[in-house]
């Protein structure tokens, strides 16, 4: 008998996984996209399922209160035969939709073989039957969309309020729509880049929304089957990734690493040498700070073949979104990008940086802020110098604050500027394109 296809909105709905493993990790994996509220019971994790962000983690063994609530959904995947059993006799009996791995007859629900592109989402299921049968259906649909589909129902989602207001009759509404459509469908496909397995592709995502990507990122994107990316990438970028591609977030923030940086070089290797065609996702550009070189060093020391991909660094992007160009003819010829990060136990000294001309950009250094201020100060900078202190692209607290050197560390703290930010010091910090434009 054949399983009914349903589509259940689990945005913001609970989800339980008991099982701490790799096909756990599956498993989590499939559902994140879809915005339910995950909790994982076991007394052990494996690495990769603790570093998904968004997760809740009990470490102990399953109980029967972990059903109360109830969850929208329970997937048992311990290698326990039977507590997995026991699991779904008591989702059973309570109604609660419930997947066994490896075992259909258990199940009250199965996961699908998932075609995904933005608001698409195509299920494809043998009842059990042949996995094999349902991956080889959906590689073959995957082929046959068009590379932009996902950006072409955008488009048409917001084309429906339109036509609905326009065109009264039901019949001619719906000739509109299909002509709408193929147009879509008459937009020329982007080439394949062709990406070979064993293959590592270290993307720039830009700073901000999705679509700042470039062409090629997206492509890679769109073709890899393992990801491993960083903070600060927009979670629209992860719908564009095949639904069978591994995720592994490696993020690292001041004061907080997910994972120390030989562990993402080793991560890299590890699932290029697996034939994974691996795109390493990085917030700005990957060479600007971003630690992209010692990727690239490691993976050629290990023999593994790999491509960069630039993205637009953060460095000019935040304060261009603010209305700052770092060059501007007649205010700055020159900028200079600065780290204010470094080790704990060093002490920078920003005065040497006084007496360079242009544009002073400071990343990763707004905990340092009146130490900067005061060492370019110090080094014989002006205190009447522009300067700015501007958050933005995926930033939580959004916002550009202006005020002279000598006042911005000030201004910046009044105002509750939080990290990441971007510091540009110079004479075209007192500009604001956007307001002198009105």
């Amino acid at each position: 008998m054949p399983w009914f296809p349903m589509f259940v909105q689990l945005n913001g709905a609970d989800a339980l996984i008991v099982g701490g493993g790799k096909v756990a990790l599956r498993k989590a994996e499939k559902l994140l996209p879809y915005g339910p509220r995950i909790t994982v019971v076991a007394p052990d994790f494996c690495p990769e399922l603790e570093a998904l962000p968004g997760l809740t983690f009990c470490r102990r063994s399953f109980a029967d209160a972990d059903l109360q609530g109830p969850p929208a959904l329970v997937i048992a995947a311990t290698d326990d035969k039977a507590l997995n059993h026991r699991i779904s006799a008591l989702c059973r009996e309570r109604r609660i939709p419930v997947n066994v791995v490896d075992d259909p007859e258990a199940c009250g629900f199965l996961f699908p073989a998932l075609v995904r592109r933005g608001r698409l989402s195509v299920g494809i299921s043998t009842g059990g039957a042949s996995p094999t049968a349902a991956v080889w259906l959906k590689e073959r649909i995957e082929k046959l969309l068009p590379p932009r589909f996902a950006d072409s129902l955008d488009r048409l989602e917001a084309l429906r309020p339109t036509l609905k207001a326009e065109v009264s009759d039901e019949h001619a509404r719906a000739a509109r729509f299909r002509a709408a459509f193929e147009r879509e469908l008459a937009v020329p496909a982007e080439p394949a880049a062709e990406i070979p397995a064993g293959h590592v592709a270290l993307v720039g995502a830009g700073c901000g929304k999705a679509d700042l990507i470039t062409v090629r990122g997206l492509r890679l994107l769109r073709q890899c089957t393992a990801l491993v990316y960083d903070d600060l990438i927009d979670d629209g970028l992860l719908d564009e990734l095949p639904a069978d591609a591994r995720t592994f977030y490696m993020g690292k923030r001041s004061g907080h690493h997910a994972a120390p940086q030989g562990e993402i070089n080793a991560k890299l290797i590890e699932l290029a040498r697996a034939g994974h065609r691996v795109v390493r996702l990085k917030g700005g550009d990957p060479f600007v700070f971003g630690r992209g070189g010692e990727e690239a060093l490691a993976l050629r020391q290990a023999g593994i073949d790999f491509e960069v991909v630039p993205g637009i660094s953060s460095a000019i992007a935040i304060p261009g979104e603010a209305g700052i160009p770092v060059t501007h003819r007649g205010l700055s010829r020159e900028v200079h990008i600065i780290t204010a990060h470094t080790r704990a136990e060093q002490q920078p000294d920003y005065r040497r940086y006084a007496a360079l001309e242009g544009t002073l950009v400071f990343l990763m250094g707004l905990q340092r802020l009146e130490n900067i201020a005061a060492d370019l100060q110090a080094g014989g900078m002006a205190g009447d110098t522009p300067a700015a202190v501007v958050s933005g692209g995926n930033s939580a607290h959004r916002a550009a604050v202006r005020a002279p050197l000598s006042g911005i560390a000030a201004a910046a703290r009044q105002a509750g500027v939080e990290a990441p930010a971007v510091i540009v010091v110079g004479p075209v910090a007192s500009l604001d394109l956007y307001a002198d434009l009105l």
